[in-house]
Formats: C-alpha cells, sequence, structure tokens
C-alpha cells in the first residue's frame, strides 16, 4: 500500500496552453495561457463553468488534441501524441464498452497487440475488476451491469494497463447520487493501493474538494487558471466526516467564487 500524501516529484507540466476552434467561420480561443503542475500521487481536479474547456484540456494533457500554443510534458517528455503511461475514462460509459463483449474481454482491450501474453493480460483484467469491485462480473455483458457498474468496468479498463498517469472527464455525471459517492471512494482507494497519479474534470465543486490534493479552477472567457487551490484536508478521507468537516464548507465555497471570477472572501 503506498502513501495517501503526494510525493515532491513532478509528473505533468501543463504551461502555457491555448486553444481555439473554428465556428461559423469566426475564431473562438477557449484557452488562453494554462499553467499547472501536477506532483506524483496528487489527485487534482479541473473545475471551471460549463464552455470552459475542462474537457478540452484534458483531452489536449492525453495527447489526443493538438494545442494551438504551450506543452504538456509528462516525467520530463513532451507530450506529442497519446501519452505514455497514461489512461483517459470518459464521461459516456455507455458508448466506450462493447456491448457484444463480456467484461473480461471489455478490460482486456487497451492491453491487445502490445506484445502482452494472455496469462499477464487476464492477471491485469482481474485484478483491476478486483479493484474496482467487479470481480465476479467478468463473464458479464455490460449491458446486464448498472450504470454505475459499467463505469466501473470502464475504470477497470483503464487501470488494466497500469498506468502511471489517470485521467478522467467528468466520470460520475451520469450516475445518481449515492453511486457518485461510491465512485469518489473507489477514485482515492485506487490512488491509496496503487499510487496512480490522477487528473480529474468534474463541474462538482463538492466532488473537487472532497477528491483533491489540489484543486485547479479554471475562469474567464478565454480561460485560464484563476487559482490553484490547496485542499488541506486529512487523509483518509470519508463522505460523512470529510464533508461535515467546517474547512470542507470554506474550500467549497472559496472554488465556487473562484470559478465565478470573485475575490475569494
Amino acid at each position: 500500500m503506498v502513501a495517501t500524501t503526494a510525493a515532491t516529484t513532478t509528473k505533468l507540466v501543463v504551461r502555457g496552453i491555448t486553444k481555439s476552434y473554428l465556428s461559423d467561420g469566426r475564431e473562438h480561443e477557449v484557452l488562453s495561457g494554462v499553467d499547472f503542475e501536477v506532483r506524483s500521487g496528487e489527485i487534482v481536479c479541473i473545475v471551471g463553468p460549463s464552455g470552459t474547456g475542462k474537457s478540452t484540456l484534458l483531452r489536449t494533457i492525453a495527447g489526443l488534441t493538438t494545442a494551438d500554443a504551450g506543452e504538456v510534458v509528462v516525467d520530463g517528455t513532451a507530450v506529442a501524441g497519446p501519452a505514455p503511461g497514461c489512461a483517459v475514462v470518459f464521461q459516456d460509459y455507455s458508448r466506450s464498452l462493447l456491448p457484444w463483449l463480456k467484461v473480461e474481454p471489455n478490460v482486456a482491450l487497451p492491453l491487445r497487440g502490445k506484445g502482452i501474453p494472455k496469462d499477464e493480460q487476464l492477471r491485469r483484467v482481474r485484478r483491476a475488476l478486483a479493484d474496482v469491485g467487479l470481480a465476479e462480473a467478468g463473464r458479464r455483458y455490460p449491458w446486464q451491469l448498472s450504470g454505475g457498474m459499467q463505469q466501473r468496468v470502464s475504470i477497470a479498463r483503464a487501470l488494466a494497463s497500469e498506468p502511471e498517469l489517470l485521467l478522467m472527464d467528468e466520470p460520475f455525471a451520469s450516475v445518481d447520487a449515492q453511486t457518485r459517492s461510491d465512485l469518489e471512494d473507489l477514485v482515492l482507494k485506487i490512488r491509496e493501493e496503487r499510487g496512480v497519479t490522477v487528473v480529474q474534470v468534474t463541474h462538482d465543486i463538492d466532488e473537487s474538494v472532497y477528491l483533491s490534493d489540489r484543486v485547479v479552477a479554471l475562469g474567464g472567457t478565454p480561460a485560464s487558471v484563476t487559482e490553484i487551490v490547496d485542499v488541506p484536508l486529512p487523509f483518509p478521507r470519508n463522505q460523512h466526516d470529510t464533508k461535515a468537516d467546517p474547512r470542507f464548507a470554506q474550500l467549497r465555497t472559496h472554488v465556487l467564487e473562484r470559478i465565478r471570477g470573485m475575490s475569494p472572501s
């Protein structure tokens, strides 16, 4: 088991990221000079108003989208395509899982064609499913599972590649409140047991404070970093005690003010 406190080494550097889109014959700048760093073993959430470019930023970090300016550096190497040692979990689990494949083959998809022996693939798949609480679901089809369980399968698929950097784009937006809480706790468990660095986009301010070592708040048009908020709440965290801590409410209010462009109270 790894320590829950973030290490001091830098895993990810986002430097001067600027991105524009062409719409209605005009260029619209979405991101402008976005800068922040993530240390190894941290959980960092990115928050901001709808349309701020949070998902665009995450896709740029993953190497799935090219920035107009700036760079992303992972472990000292500039990203120029899908980042090695990185896995991505998207919001829409129903579209990422193949309904004609059972759970185990779905989870094994990123391991195919990489020269990994089949017995090692199976070991990784079964470990990942156990980590997300689905050890007994490997022979079922995705459509036989609840929405929350399907998202757990998507997370297991990402974990099967044994990433050092896990990127998640609003992964809990489509599930009910109780399932969201369970999945938040799952992220904390994964970081604790695997030591993976997590960068998660979320529109839920409570979630960002509950999960994070630090919160990156985006705001403005085009968006830039308005503040990087340290979250000094102790680990381990739980849904009752952590959210009942008066500091939790203070941090939540502070983050909300920052993404709305207000001066901190």
